[in-house]
């Protein structure tokens, strides 16, 4: 009996240390696997995918219902956008019928704004003018004309006074011409439109003069003044800059304010010419009594008219 109890402690022992060795031996850093390990490993892994083929069958019936739902939730939404667009479309189309209503009664004012715009580049600037003529790479030839408004990306800058087949001369708004006039409109405190002309400009101050503004209009320092479109050659709405500052004439009767203009008159490179589709003239600058109507305003009230 004792020997046989030897026996089996001595197997256990050995057993122990064979299982010993065993863990020891799996839990070293090794790149290829025994094949224990690889019987085991498949083993689980064939056990894993039987039981995970019915548990992602089940898990994606699940996920096709939940999908199937926020479908249908967004059908839903997207119905009622459609149906929201359609009332909005048909708001739309009133308007439209509105607008083009409202644009037939006030065809006058929108055919001020109106124009054909040919784009030319400045080509020459005589020296001795430097602040008061540019000359252009386009001509009759183009279309161009005398008298039609010039501008650049940032505002007005002048007016055709020459033209040729090929080139046309313009007039800047720094002229010495006494004659050289602008009807323009600026914005009052509340924002109401107060009628004036651009008369000359302050050589110290580099800045545009906007007179015959009556006194008892309240200018606002900051607020852009337009081309009015009255005078028959710059298109209505046109940038010409923003008042600085707001003063009183020598006598007292009407307001004087200074407009920085909008465009860089130092920098002109390309710049657009306005053809007008319609005409007007603009009795009130002063220039242009009945008669001269009559008689069709002559070159020199034209020219100072704007």
């Amino acid at each position: 009996m004792p020997q046989l109890t030897n026996k089996k402690l001595i197997i256990l022992l050995v057993s122990v240390i064979f299982l010993v060795a065993l863990i020891g031996f799996s839990l070293r850093d090794r790149h290829n696997a025994t094949l224990p390990e690889k019987l085991i490993k498949d083993t689980v892994g064939f056990a894993q995918s039987l039981v995970a083929k019915p548990t992602n069958y089940i898990t994606g019936i699940f996920s096709n219902i939940d999908s199937l739902m926020n479908t249908y939730d967004e059908n839903q939404r997207l119905k009622m956008r459609l149906e929201d667009f359609a009332m909005l479309q048909a708001e739309v189309s009133t308007l439209k019928a509105e607008n083009a209503s409202l644009r037939d009664l006030a065809k006058v004012e929108e055919s001020l704004r109106d124009f054909d715009p040919i784009q030319a580049t400045v080509i020459a600037r005589n020296p001795d003018q430097w602040e008061e003529k540019i000359i252009l790479n386009k001509g009759t030839a183009h279309g161009v004309e005398k008298n039609m408004a010039v501008m650049t990306s940032r505002g007005l800058i002048g007016k055709i006074v020459i033209a040729t087949p090929y080139t046309s001369e313009v007039e800047l708004l720094y002229t010495n011409n006494e004659n050289y006039r602008v009807s323009a409109i600026a914005f009052g405190e509340n924002n109401e439109e107060i009628h004036g002309l651009i008369e000359g400009y302050d050589v110290e101050r580099n800045e545009l003069l906007l007179k015959r503004i009556d006194s008892k209009m309240k200018l606002k320092v900051g607020g852009k003044v337009i081309s009015s479109g009255l005078g028959g050659i710059f298109p209505k709405g046109m940038l010409i800059g923003e008042i600085t500052e707001v003063t009183t004439d020598d006598f007292g009767l009407t307001k004087m304010a200074y407009v920085k203009p909008a465009a860089d008159f130092s920098m002109l490179e390309n710049v657009i010419i306005a053809k007008r589709k319609t005409t007007a003239v603009d009795g009130s600058d002063g220039n242009a009594t009945n008669a001269d109507l009559t008689n069709e305003v002559d070159e020199a009230a034209v020219e100072g008219d704007e």
